[in-house]
């Protein structure tokens, strides 16, 4: 799955980079709209994200690409890798700029973990 992003005035820090929350909370998000994509009528919850490391900043009027591809399945979790790309419209040129992976494991109404429903693929 591939999401781009937009990045604003607002998600900048006082020195006029990215907040590196901002990219946080994107890589999440995409990462669970992934699994119920891939899981339909399934509640996740994050569990983990591997390692945390911006590589190069980001700018207002940049995009974000976010590009995740299911990784691993357990019996109740499903891991997803995430890659972000920069793109910059005024120069044409794309960098990447950071990578993970996101465990997501599903939950009843109760919180507690249920098995993942048979894969079809």
């Amino acid at each position: 799955m591939t999401q781009t992003r937009l990045v604003m005035p607002s998600h900048l820090n006082s020195y006029g980079a990215l907040f590196g929350g901002y990219m946080l909370l994107w890589v999440d998000e995409i990462s669970w709209i992934s699994a119920s994509l891939d899981y339909p009528g399934c509640r996740f919850v994050t569990v983990a994200m591997d390692r945390v490391e911006f590589k190069k900043s980001v700018h207002s009027g940049q995009l974000l690409e976010f590009t995740t591809e299911r990784i691993r399945t357990g019996r109740t979790s499903a891991t997803y890798s995430v890659s972000v790309v920069r793109q910059c419209l005024e120069s044409a040129t794309a960098d990447h700029v950071f990578e993970t992976s996101v465990t997501l494991v599903r939950v009843g109404a109760d919180g507690q973990k249920q098995p993942l429903p048979e894969d079809d693929e």
